[in-house]
C-alpha cells in the first residue's frame, strides 16, 4: 500500500488459483497417459518378438538380438528369427502405426470430420492403383521394388486430391476436400480392379497387399519410410498450433492470425507423407487412423498438442496388438495385422455411427 492505494498481484487471485491448479493436473495426468503409452509401446514390442509360430522365452529372445553368430545350431536358428523376421516386423509395426495414428488424428482435424480416416486423401487408393500397375506393366515382384511406386501414387494421389478441393466456390472447404477424395477414390479402385482382372500376376499380388501386413518387409524398405515418415511428424507438430485455432472456424482463425492457407497445406501434405509411407510397406490398413484418433480424443480432449502424440503411440499399441493377435488366433498360420484392425475397427465404426444418431435423435 502506497499512500491509500492497494495494488494487486492478478496473477495469484483466489478466481484464478483454482483454474492454474486445474490447468496443472490435466497436464499432469496427460504426461502420466503418455508414460504408460510408451510403457504399453515397449511390452507390445516385447510380445512381438517373442510371439510367433515358434514362440521364444525372454532369454531366447535377448540372445537372439544381442547375441553374434554361434556353433550351437538351435541358437542360432534363434538368432536368424529374431533378427531376420521378428525386429523387421516389429519395427515396422511401430513406425506405420506412429504414421497411421497421427494421419488420422490430423485428417479429422483439418477436415472437421469425425469419421474420416486417412484414406479419405485417396492415397490407399492411389498405391494400389500404383502397385498393380506396375505390377502388371514391368513385372515387379519384390516389395522393395514395389513399394516405391505405392509411394508415388499415394502422394500424387493426394496432391490431386488437395488441388481439386482448392479450386472452384468451395476452395479450402473440408467438405470439397471430402469429397474430392471420396471422387478420386472411387475412380482409381475402379481403375485399379480393371488392370487387376487383365492380368494374373497383378491380381494376385493385390490380394495379399490389400489385406495389409507388417510381414515380409526388411530394413531395405523400412528405413527409407522411417525417413518420410519422420518428415510428416515434423510437419505435424509445426501445425498443432495453427490446427486447435482453425477447429474454432476459418473466421475465428483467420482473426487470431492464421494463415489458413498455408497451414492446410503443410497439414495435408504431412498426412500424405504419413499415410503414403504407411501405405506403401503394409498396403492400406483401415480403420486404425479413425479408431486411435477416437481413443486419444477420449483420453486428451480436444487439444491437438496432446491428442497427436497420443493418437500416434496408440497407432503403434494397437497395430502391435493385432499383428500379435493375428499370429495366434490361426496357428500355425497367420492372419494378416489389417485383417484383425479391420475385424475391430468396423464394429468400433458402427458405434462411432450409432451414438452419432442417438444423439441426435
Amino acid at each position: 500500500m502506497i499512500r491509500g492505494i492497494t495494488y494487486f498481484d492478478m496473477s495469484t487471485t483466489a478466481v484464478e488459483r483454482p483454474a492454474a491448479g486445474v490447468v496443472v493436473d490435466a497436464r499432469r495426468r496427460r504426461v502420466v497417459g503418455l508414460g504408460i503409452l510408451v510403457l504399453l509401446l515397449v511390452v507390445m514390442a516385447a510380445l512381438s518378438l517373442a510371439v510367433g509360430a515358434r514362440a521364444l522365452t525372454p532369454a531366447e529372445v535377448w540372445h537372439g538380438l544381442f547375441a553374434g553368430p554361434e556353433s550351437d545350431r538351435r541358437l542360432n536358428e534363434i538368432r536368424l528369427i529374431v533378427e531376420t523376421v521378428r525386429v523387421p516386423r516389429t519395427t515396422l509395426a511401430i513406425v506405420a502405426g506412429i504414421a497411421l495414428g497421427v494421419g488420422g488424428a490430423l485428417i479429422q482435424g483439418y477436415t472437421r470430420n469425425p469419421i474420416a480416416d486417412t484414406g479419405l486423401l485417396g492415397v490407399n487408393a492411389g498405391a494400389s492403383f500404383a502397385v498393380v500397375t506396375v505390377i502388371a506393366v514391368f513385372g515387379l515382384s519384390s516389395p522393395f521394388q514395389y513399394v516405391w511406386f505405392g509411394f508415388l501414387g499415394a502422394a500424387v494421389a493426394g496432391v490431386v486430391v488437395f488441388g481439386l478441393s482448392s479450386i472452384g466456390r468451395g476452395a479450402g472447404n473440408p467438405l470439397t476436400l471430402a469429397l474430392a477424395g471420396q471422387g478420386i477414390t472411387v475412380f482409381l479402385a475402379a481403375m485399379t480392379t480393371a488392370v487387376a482382372l487383365s492380368d494374373r500376376e497383378s491380381l494376385n499380388a493385390l490380394r495379399f497387399w490389400n489385406a495389409g501386413s507388417v510381414a515380409g518387409v526388411d530394413f531395405d524398405v523400412i528405413w527409407p519410410i522411417t525417413v518420410f515418415v519422420g518428415a510428416g511428424l515434423v510437419l505435424a507438430l509445426m501445425t498443432l498450433p495453427a490446427l486447435n485455432l482453425l477447429n474454432l472456424g476459418d473466421d475465428v482463425a483467420r482473426g487470431l492470425g492464421v494463415n489458413i492457407a498455408l497451414s492446410r497445406t503443410v497439414g495435408i501434405t504431412a498426412i500424405t507423407l504419413l499415410a503414403g509411407a504407411a501405405t506403401a510397406a503394409c498396403g492400406p490398413i483401415a480403420f486404425l487412423g479413425l479408431m486411435v484418433a477416437h481413443l486419444a480424443r477420449y483420453l486428451t480432449g480436444p487439444d491437438y498438442r496432446w491428442l497427436v502424440p497420443y493418437a500416434g503411440l496408440l497407432g503403434a499399441v494397437v497395430l502391435l496388438f493385432c499383428d500379435i493377435v493375428g499370429r495366434l488366433v490361426v496357428r500355425p498360420g497367420e492372419l494378416e495385422a489389417g485383417v484383425v484392425v479391420a475385424l475391430l475397427g468396423a464394429p468400433f465404426f458402427a458405434v462411432l455411427v450409432w451414438r452419432g444418431k442417438f444423439k441426435s435423435a
